[in-house]
């Protein structure tokens, strides 16, 4: 059976961040390239679909990723912002951060993935995660904003397993929107990815981009937890995982931002996605001196000691300082409680401060 006890779900060692942290250096970046995409996503944090004006230059990238590197990054996260397979020039930017020692994510809504790339893909050692959000064609193309987005989608996931995916240093993921919409049939895409070895990231929506324009793909509190509850028992009971369902990830966490930061495709810097606040931009200013300068970066990298209300005083906030997107996006306030969560132990932590 695998266990994941209290540091499950981080990609590196409470020791590593607590270095990284105290040097102001990062462990990961999360790097948009064009807010370009092929898709109109219903929920799409950034409402994208054609670029923007003042995007970054290819050298501006690869610069970044210079920064990056000197500071310790050791992943680099490509989210395209849009579709990083519309952009040009994605090879370049992929071949320079391996060429510094760093790894590769690569997230894609999967349709133009075809025999060619997806080999250069593998050949890279990138891992892969496609961005599938329904088995069911309807739903698929509905919450894609894209008629015919689920064959594409399906065709892209299968040339990536023609190339090789899943294997060793190679991972495949899928990343789902819990939505209205897929409520009932995500308990079945975490059987039919589990089965395949595909990694599932089946996580919370954040009320930001055009997902403030479509309220009915919310989902209430009390269902989001009896999904997590559902997908636990599904994963110990048939798969010999073991975890605490806790938003805003399944058999996982968020703990980026202690360590990582986003650029996005016009140069701001981001503490994440969620947490849409300009702290600089690459274009004024180095990497490291806004890391080392903002305010909100530092409240964000010492979270367990600046977060607000009952995440503060949470037996897990050891591990989990819940979703700050969610936090930022409902609130306006980064350190607040998390608006989403459901623990039963905020109460239990509550009423014995009371006491």
């Amino acid at each position: 059976m695998k266990c994941f006890g209290e540091h499950w779900g981080l990609e590196f060692s409470p020791e590593e961040i607590a270095e990284t942290r105290a040097r102001n250096g990062l462990l990961s970046l999360e790097l948009e390239l064009s807010r370009a995409c092929n898709l109109r996503c219903l929920y799409c944090y950034a409402s994208s679909g054609a670029p923007q004006d003042n995007e970054l230059t290819l050298d501006e990238i690869l610069d970044v990723v210079d920064q990056a590197a000197a500071l310790g990054a050791r992943k680099i996260i490509v989210l395209g912002g849009g579709e990083p397979l519309l952009y040009g020039n994605l090879f370049k930017v992929i071949d320079h951060i391996l060429a510094k020692n760093i790894k590769v994510d690569l997230f894609t809504n999967g349709m133009l993935l075809t025999p060619d790339n997806a080999k250069a893909l593998f050949d890279r050692k990138v891992s892969v995660v496609v961005k599938m959000n329904s088995r069911r064609p309807e739903v698929q193309d509905l919450l894609a904003g894209h008629r015919g987005a689920f064959t594409a989608i399906e065709q892209g996931i299968e040339t990536l397993m023609a190339a090789g995916y899943p294997s060793k240093d190679r991972a495949l993921g899928i990343e789902t929107i819990i939505c209205r919409q897929n409520y009932e049939e995500l308990p079945d895409i975490w059987r039919w990815a589990r089965n395949r070895s595909i990694i599932p990231y089946i996580e919370m929506m954040t009320l930001q981009g055009r997902a403030k324009e479509n309220p009915d793909l919310e989902v209430s509190i009390p269902e989001i937890r009896q999904l997590f509850e559902t997908l636990a028992h599904i994963d110990y009971e048939e798969y010999g995982n073991q975890w605490y369902p806790h938003p805003p990830l399944a058999a996982s966490q968020c703990a980026r931002h202690e360590y990582s930061c986003t650029v996005t495709a016009n140069g701001e810097v981001n503490p994440c996605p969620g947490v849409s606040v300009a702290v600089g931009n690459i274009r004024e200013q180095p990497l490291t001196e806004i890391i080392k300068k903002s305010p909100v970066i530092h409240d964000l990298r010492n979270i367990r000691t600046t977060i607000k209300g009952r995440c503060s005083m949470c037996d897990l906030g050891n591990y989990c300082y819940g979703c700050r997107g969610h936090a930022y996006q409902v609130t306006g306030d980064y350190l607040a409680e998390d608006p989403m969560c459901w623990l039963e132990v905020h109460k239990k932590a509550a009423s014995a401060g009371a006491d």
